[in-house]
Parts: C-alpha cells; structure tokens; sequence
C-alpha cells in the first residue's frame, strides 16, 4: 500500500514538474507576442512611432489575437508530435472494445479524419459568424466564442482517460468551429478599431499570432514537455491557457466603434470607443470619416451573401477574395505543416532529429510574419503579396529537384530543408496574413460580415482539401507534388499583378473608387447603389443619424 501511494506521488509530481514547464513556455510566448504587438503598433509599419494608439488598442489586439488566431496556429501544428502516440492509443482503444487490433486502412481513415476534420469544424464557425457578429458585436463574439475552445480543450485532453477516440475527434472538429469564428471575427475587429494609418500593421497580428502559435505547439510538443506519450493529452488541455486569458481581458475593453456607430447607431459609445482606442479626447475626425461612409449607406441594411454575390459593384473585390483566400490555403504550406515529419523523414533527417528541426520552421514563420507588419505600411500590399508567391514558386521548383535526386548527392537533402523554410518564410512575408487585411479593407459596413463569410467559407474548404487529398497526390507524383503548388502560386501571382490594386493609407471609399472601372461603374453608379430614395443633403442625413442614436439611447434606457 505505502508503495503505491509513493509510485502514485512520484507520478503526480512528475505531472506537476511537465505542467510547470509547459505553463513556463507558454508565459515566455505570451511575453513574446506582447513585444511583437507592441512594436507593430508604436512603429505603424514605417519608420517613426505612430501617435494614434493607446493602452487599450494594445491590449485589444494582443488579448484578442491570443485567444483567437494564436489557438488556429496552435491546433494546426499541435497533432504532428504526438501522431505516433495518439495512434496507439487508437489501437489499443480499438483492441480493448473489440478483442482484436485495428487494421492499417482503418487506422489511417481515423488519423486522417482526426487532423482533417477540424477543417470541416471550421467551416462551420465560417458560415455562422455572420448572424453571430450582426447580434452580438465583434468583441463579443470573440468573448463567447471561448465556450467552444474550452469544451474542445476538456473533450480532446480526457480523451485518453475516458478510453474514447471519439472525444478526441470531436473536440478537433468543435476546435474548429472556434477557429472558424474567430478568424473571421478577429481580422473584422482588428480592422475596425485600428487607424487606416497602422490598419495594415495590425491587420498582421493576426498572420504573427498564427505563426506563434504554430511554434508554441512545437515547442510544447519536444519530448522534454510534452512530447511523450504519457503527456500528450496535455498539449490539448493547454488550450485552456489562452482561452480563459482572453476572456478575463477582453469584456473590459470596448467594442468597435464602427460596429457601435453604423449598426447600432449608438454615437456616444462610439466616440467613448474611439477615445479608448485612440488615446486622445478630440476624435471628431475619425466620427466624420465613418459618418461619411453612413450617408453613403444610409438606406442599406446588412447584405447577405446572395445580395452581394449580385451588387455590381464590388464583384471584382469578391473574387480578388475568393483567389487571394484559395491560394492562401491550395499554396501549399498546410500541406507542410500537417506532413512536415515525413518530409523530413525523406530529406535524410534523424527520426530523433526531426522534433528540433521542426522548430526551425516555427521560428522562421513568425520571424518573417514579424518583418511583413513592420514594412507593410511602407511597401504596401500588393509587392508583399505577390513577391512572396512568386518566391514560393522559385522554391517549389529547387525543393522538387532537390527531392528528386538527393539519393544521388549526400549534400542535397540540406538544400531541401533550405527550401522548406525559404518557402515558410516567403508565405509569412505575404501571402500569410495580407488576405485577412484585403477582405477587410474591401468591402464597406454592411457588406463586411458576408464578405468575410464568403472568404472563411473559402477558405476552409480549401484547407480541407489539402488536408485530405494531399497524400494522394503525394503517393501518386512522389518529388514533383510540389509542382502542383508551384503553378497554383503562380496562377495567383499573375491574377493579382493585372487585378489588385494598392490599398495602403487608402479609405474604403478610395479602395471602391480604384475597383470601379474594373467592374464597369461610375461613380455615380457606386453611390446610387447605396441610395434606394431620393439623395438628401449631407446635414440633414447626420441630423437624422444623431437623432436616430439618441432615439436609440433613450429606448436603452427605458428598457
């Protein structure tokens, strides 16, 4: 008996002592991303400190990016440790119900619907954020949307406890739903509460937050942490951490001021809002320039997706969307980071190497999602955007030769490994995070949630695509699948040079000015198109809005 209790506290402070580790690692990722926004902010993508921040824009973008795109990078990269253990465990689940192992075929099903099937929870979250955001709000959707990363969390970590496999599945796919959401809501918030000045720099917390969260999985899931199979349930109950962070912090903060001003026409809160955000009492500017985009809008209500698949005028931003959004995901990166350890099985690395190497790529992902929000105010999107697919073409093509014959040359699976973080590094630069900040920029209030459900629902599909039909076209064209990912880079370098244009600095007025010859409108056209009854003068549509919000106050109060 006493031996049992001493092996069951050696046991528990061996659990203590990996638990006390991981917290340590994700405290110093917390600080790291705490830095990182911080420098984004202060120097707004150029050379000199921005002026228009303040505490609460700091917070806002750190809290909201943490407990939103960072668990997106996290559960991305958080399976590719612990496949060998958690495919154990299904066999000896299996083995345990039914009196005889898995077979191979099944085996392979499971795995492959456990790391696909978050995709397909994503496009979930995607197609429902839109009537989500409408009723609650961007701040508190992002709040609420914790339910379903702690209920994955819970579910996916006791898992191997309960003895189910299913909880382990169903917490990926409820993970994904929180994903799906939140990189919706996250990138419209961000883009809301930002200055147009710093509004492509913070655009990219989301893409920086992602890559961190990626080698934050990474790093927990080395064999000192929790890299074991004893500790794997572990990396999913870390989840909780970012979680409960963001939902402590961010009631505290206000809501979009565009949200609060255009939709629920509430002028006072909006102003508060924008004082919070921006640091400084005087914010009559910034209510005139959304005010400006309200009479424009004054008669529309929120678009759904069928009403802007058929406006006219912003059909050319949907399919810059709907291809910046498909080569996001079919560019091939994914594809990397779901398989990186068989890739670099078949680059001549150590089984007991791999785990270290990895981390390379982590590191440099957010390095290079790093250097795009400092120069994306400086060199603007579109050279970014179509530089870092063009580089990912070049590298698709040397990693295909080098894979190909590195049997023959001892030197060549170095210049793979090369390859794979050249072509990480290209993808952040760019193509990582510049999409989330085009369909922002894009579209105007009431077009924005649909939009961005068109761009998540995009997106997922794509991501489950790859996820799924990757090793087919792996076992099937060997060394040259990556070929298939060149000429989609290249496809959407090319796409992009004729079509987008450069929305640095620019409103979105100016943004829709510069679509409008491309989609065969004038300019007239573009405003009539918001202006169902006869056009009133500028004065009297903002006296109507102000009294429209008072109105809208003194209701509140009532109630």
């Amino acid at each position: 008996m006493h031996l049992h209790w001493r092996v069951c506290g050696t046991k528990l402070a061996t659990t203590v002592g990996n638990l006390h580790l991981g917290c340590k690692t994700l405290f110093v990722g917390i600080i790291l991303i705490f830095l990182v926004t911080i420098s984004l902010i202060l120097m707004g993508g150029g050379g000199t400190p921005s002026r228009e921040f303040s505490s609460h824009l700091i917070v806002a973008s750190l809290t909201g990016a943490f407990g939103s795109s960072f668990l997106y990078g996290y559960n991305l990269s958080v399976v590719n440790a612990p496949a060998g253990y958690i495919k154990k465990f299904y066999n000896e689940t299996w083995e345990r119900r039914y009196g005889f192992s898995v077979d191979e075929g099944t085996l392979t099903l499971l795995w492959s619907i456990t790391v696909s099937i978050f995709a397909i929870g994503g496009l979930v979250g995607a197609i429902i954020v839109t009537p989500i955001v409408k009723f609650f709000g961007r701040k508190c959707t992002l709040v609420l949307n914790n339910v379903f990363a702690v209920t994955a969390a819970l579910l996916m970590s006791l898992s191997s406890l309960a003895g189910s496999f299913e909880m382990l599945i169903l917490g990926r796919i409820i993970m994904g739903i929180d994903a799906g959401i939140s990189l919706s809501a996250l990138p419209m918030y961000l883009s809301e509460i930002s200055p147009k000045e710093i509004r492509g720099s913070l655009g990219q917390v989301t893409a920086i937050f992602i890559c961190i969260g990626v080698f934050t999985g990474q790093v927990l899931g080395l064999p000192e942490i929790f890299g074991q199979e004893s500790r794997w349930p572990f990396l999913f109950g870390a989840i909780i951490v970012p979680s409960l962070i963001q939902a402590v912090i961010l009631p505290f903060l206000p809501e979009s001021p565009r949200y609060l001003l255009l939709e629920k026409h509430n002028r006072s809160q909006a102003e508060k809002a924008f004082q919070r955000f921006l640091g400084k009492d005087d914010v009559s500017q910034e209510i005139e320039e959304v005010l400006a985009e309200s009479r424009v809008q004054r008669n529309t209500k929120l678009v759904s997706i069928i009403q802007l698949l058929r406006t006219r005028t912003v059909r050319w931003q949907i399919v810059t969307v709907v291809v910046t959004m498909g080569c996001y995901q079919l560019c091939g990166l994914n594809a990397i980071w779901y398989y990186t350890n068989n890739i670099f099985s078949e680059s001549g690395i150590k089984h007991e190497t791999i785990p270290y190497v990895t981390l390379s790529t982590g590191a440099v992902e957010t390095l290079a999602a790093v250097f795009s929000g400092l120069v994306i105010e400086r060199l603007g999107r579109r050279p970014l955007l179509i530089g870092g697919f063009g580089l990912m073409v070049v590298f698709f093509a040397v990693l295909t030769v080098s894979l190909t014959l590195q049997n023959s040359v001892h030197w060549l699976p170095y210049l793979s490994i090369f390859c794979i973080l050249a072509i990480i590094a290209s993808f952040c630069i760019g193509p990582g995070g510049i999409p989330f900040v085009l369909t922002g920029e894009f579209f105007q209030q009431s077009q924005r949630p649909a939009a961005f459900m068109i761009a998540g629902t995009v997106n997922w599909l794509s991501n489950f695509a790859v996820g799924l039909l990757f090793p087919f076209i792996q076992a099937g064209l060997q060394t040259y699948c990556f070929l298939v990912f060149a000429a989609i880079c290249f496809a959407g370098a090319t796409y992009l040079f004729f079509v987008l244009p450069e929305t640095k600095n620019k409103t979105f007025h100016e943004i829709s000015q510069a679509f409008a010859k491309r989609n065969k409108v004038t300019l007239e056209m573009q405003e009539m198109n918001h202006f169902p009854a006869e056009r009133k003068s500028s004065a009297e549509q903002e006296s109507n809005f102000t009294s429209s919000a008072d109105n809208g106050e003194s209701k509140k109060g009532i109630v």
